[in-house]
């Protein structure tokens, strides 16, 4: 009984706090975005206070919620007149009304539901207030194509792939097509995270930021677009700082890959990777350090990775990498994997690595682990490659000898680790 006791002092105290903080919130966000409004609102903080107190007692004294009701009955009438008030002076907004709604709701969700789940509301509507410019900003820059073309995958993604065969398809593709596509999704959604951060929230925040965060998406397209800046704008040690940086992201990257398909694949490349990542993160700093980094409306990438005809190319090529891969272990052993691994690092090394982490080859863990490396070094060449060829000498040439390094250095480790 005393231990019941203590939870319903718990539950009302977690009621009273919300309900205060958010009344608190409220006041904030009318000062910070409507100081200037002139009118009649709705409550203070000791107005929602009290409606959480409110919700909490009427949810306790009737198990059958009929009074509860009752009070959000009552509630609602009350902001109903309320709004036609408002309408008369061309305010239509209800979003107190919303907020208030969870503050009501706070009394029910802590006595029946886990306490994490109040928290978060909790947590979720102080943010929500706080970012009313970023996301009016965000709306009036995102684009309807691209949500379009996300409604398209999640309908691929949550609702054909559950529907896709588990069987193998034969033994030159040791994978069903539901392993195929789901690989093709997990993809699909870092390289979109990648975008729509570099797109949407770091846009006009310096060189450097706009590779590290490119790097997430694809260092090779990064590589090739901060290159063109370097050519356009002479040497400037800030272009060096992010087209490395780009790469350095790149290590960070494969072990996230890696750990979702085959973390015991992920746990041997995630020693040498760091320190490849940090090795890069040296000599990033060492080229920032004295570098002013002006602001930059640099658009890295232009393309949705989750377009349907990105994802299905991608689905094409992993499948083609796939078959390729197994003839040559199931023909050449490992000599011939490692030779495969370098030549492929000069194209895109995603649909490989994914293939290599998800088959079922006659080979080990090590020479999966050294297979990747070796494409990851021979991809930081190509992009040194492109660094000099595109930036020139003047402005690519010293990101071209670094990423070099990093690939011939990523090269050698694949033969001792």
């Amino acid at each position: 009984m005393e231990q019941y006791l203590n939870m319903q002092l718990v539950h009302f105290a977690l009621t009273a706090v919300f309900s205060f903080l958010i009344g608190l919130e409220i006041k904030t966000y009318r000062l910070q975005f409507h100081a200037q409004e002139t009118g009649k609102t709705i409550g203070s903080a000791r107005t929602y206070t009290f409606l959480g107190i409110i919700g909490y007692l009427f949810c306790i004294v009737d198990d059958s919620f009929a009074v509860y009701i009752a009070g959000l009955a009552g509630f609602t009438l009350f902001f109903a007149l309320f709004y036609v008030q408002q309408l008369k002076a061309n305010k239509s907004t209800i979003l107190l009304y919303l907020v208030a709604l969870i503050v009501y709701s706070f009394g029910p969700l802590v006595i029946r539901y886990p306490l994490w789940l109040a928290s978060l509301l909790f947590v979720l509507t102080i943010f929500i207030l706080n970012a009313k410019q970023r996301l009016h900003d965000l709306t009036q820059h995102i684009n309807a194509e691209e949500l379009e073309t996300l409604g398209k995958m999640v309908l691929l993604s949550a609702v054909i792939l559950p529907l896709l065969p588990h069987d193998k398809v034969n033994h030159f593709l040791p994978l069903s097509p539901f392993e195929i596509w789901l690989a093709v999704v997990i993809i699909s959604a870092i390289s979109y995270g990648g975008y729509l951060v570099q797109k949407y929230f770091f846009r006009q925040k310096g060189y450097l930021l706009a590779g590290i965060v490119g790097g997430i998406y694809s260092s090779t397209a990064t590589t090739v677009v901060l290159a063109r800046k370097a050519k356009a704008l002479g040497a400037m040690p800030v272009l060096t700082a992010s087209i490395i940086a780009a790469s350095s992201m790149m290590y960070l990257r494969l072990v996230i890959v890696a750990a979702v398909f085959n973390r015991s694949v992920a746990a041997s490349l995630l020693l040498p990777f760091v320190a490849f990542f940090i090795a890069g993160v040296v000599i990033v700093l060492l080229y920032a350090r004295n570098s002013a980094s002006a602001g930059s409306d640099v658009q890295l990438i232009d393309k949705n990775p989750l377009e349907l005809g990105t994802a299905f190319l991608f689905g094409g090529l992993f499948i083609g990498m796939m078959v390729l891969t197994q003839s040559v272990t199931a023909h050449f052993g490992t000599d011939g994997l490692n030779i495969l691994s370098f030549l492929v690092g000069f194209t895109d090394i995603d649909p490989f690595v994914l293939s290599i982490l998800t088959g079922h080859y006659t080979i080990g863990d090590a020479q999966v682990v050294s297979a990747i490396m070796i494409a990851a070094g021979s991809n930081n060449i190509l992009k040194a490659f492109y660094a000099l060829w595109i930036g020139g000498i003047k402005g690519g040439l010293h990101a071209s000898i670094w990423l070099t390094v990093l690939g011939v250095g990523t090269i050698g480790s694949a033969f001792v680790v």
